[in-house]
């Protein structure tokens, strides 16, 4: 399936979503900060998730239970990949580098990233 771009309602759904495994569109306005947005507001958000193939629903009677159809995991794998392509050139180096920079870690953090690289090429072997 071909994922496509959240806006920042739809992922804040989304995550609730994927938080609960199903739910209506009450039980989704109860997870939103406050101030929450109207119910049809948030109803509308949702028929566009399921527009896009993001959620399914089960229908009992007048009411409709959503589901997320794709995982939270494919979704971030989906963003961090598009991330790394538009804004670090697709190298790990820029990326791990713009981390280690804008984040100010500290030798202990950074030390943390080396045993962690150590131990994934430990694997590879």
């Amino acid at each position: 399936m071909n994922i496509k771009e959240l806006t920042k309602a739809e992922e804040q759904i989304m995550q609730i979503l994927w938080a609960l495994k199903e739910g209506i569109v009450k039980d989704i306005l109860e997870q939103m900060p406050d101030p929450k947005p109207a119910y049809n507001t948030v109803s509308t958000v949702v028929r566009v998730l399921e527009g896009k193939g993001f959620i399914d629903h089960k229908a009992y009677g007048n009411s409709h239970v959503y589901f997320p159809l794709i995982s939270e995991a494919a979704y971030r794998k989906f963003t961090f990949d598009k991330m790394l392509t538009n804004y670090f050139s697709n190298s790990y180096q820029s990326l791990v580098s713009f981390i280690a920079n804008e984040k100010k870690l500290g030798v202990n953090e950074l030390d943390e990233l080396t045993k962690l690289i150590e131990d994934l090429k430990n694997k590879k072997k």
